[in-house]
């Protein structure tokens, strides 16, 4: 008679957990190959700019052969980048400082008062989600046009602010009714005002949500395309998107040239993400929690 044993191994003082087995191989080899597609254009533009335009024409595929940092070196030194990136930042705080601080007072009102339509309004912010930018572009651009907005960063600012506030209220209602209404009580109690509870309690306990809001506000305005490409049309008012598509048309026999251009366009929202990304995650993950 046989008998089939399975020995666990336990650190004296730790609870013992099951071993996994090794995962089914196809799901990380389907795995690898999403990432793979993920990353191979990324890959290709990065090194695509170390290239010259002959070796790209005499293998598309192939290894610089040598590496020339001449692409980067121009595009780095020349100031239509660096005005374009200058834009892009000014526009995405800009509209960072927007969503989150009008996000939050909005948030805060339909999170934590008691009133007549209170659903409504809540239900109104959430069917802002159903439409999209490419729906609204045409009347979009004919109440920036008639603002004076054309052709300036105010004009691509604002309508941001008013696309992400949606989003940025849906993710910090959850966060500001988790807070216990004993908090907003004893505060009460102990003299502080509504706008004293707001800054001394709100902010600092809701501020997951605040940082998460913050950074897909962040990303979404530097990666904004659409609004920018019938907001501006002069070239000193461009930014980084919009600049890349432009770049390519002027330079568009120099592809070695382009593809550094691009590559250099996609490091900061690259690394702004990496650096966030699990307060991105938090955040979403306290929010559905709430």
């Amino acid at each position: 008679m046989t008998a089939t044993s399975v020995l666990v191994t336990q650190r004296p003082g730790r609870a013992s957990r099951p071993r996994l087995p090794w995962a089914n191989p196809t799901v990380y080899f389907v795995a690898l190959i999403a990432v793979g597609l993920m990353l191979a254009p990324i890959a290709y533009i990065i090194v695509g700019g170390f290239r010259t335009n002959a070796q790209i024409t005499t293998d598309p595929a192939g290894l610089p052969q040598p590496w020339a940092i001449g692409n980067y070196l121009d595009v780095l030194t020349g100031g239509i980048f660096w005005r374009q990136v200058l834009n892009s930042t000014i526009v995405a705080l800009a509209t960072t400082v927007g969503v989150v601080a009008l996000g939050l007072m909005a948030a805060y009102v339909l999170a934590r008062y008691r009133f007549a339509g209170r659903g409504v309004l809540y239900a109104f912010f959430a069917a802002g989600l159903m439409f999209p930018l490419t729906v609204a572009i045409t009347p979009l651009y004919i109440v920036v046009r008639s603002l004076g907005l054309m052709n300036s960063l105010g004009g691509v600012i604002l309508p941001q602010i008013a696309f992400a506030l949606p989003t940025t209220i849906i993710i910090l209602v959850p966060f500001l009714r988790a807070i216990p209404d004993e908090i907003q009580e004893a505060a009460f109690i102990d003299g502080c005002s509504r706008i004293g509870f707001f800054w001394r309690m709100v902010l600092p306990l809701s501020l997951p949500g605040v940082i998460t809001t913050g950074i897909l506000a962040f990303i979404g305005s530097w990666n904004g395309y659409l609004l920018p490409l019938f907001i501006l049309n002069d070239a000193a008012t461009f930014t980084l998107p919009l600049g890349v598509q432009s770049f390519a048309s002027q330079y568009s026999v120099d592809t070695a040239k382009v593809l550094a251009f691009t590559s250099l366009s996609m490091i900061p929202a690259l690394i702004f993400f990496s650096l966030f990304e699990r307060r991105i995650v938090g955040g979403l993950t306290g929010a559905v929690k709430g």
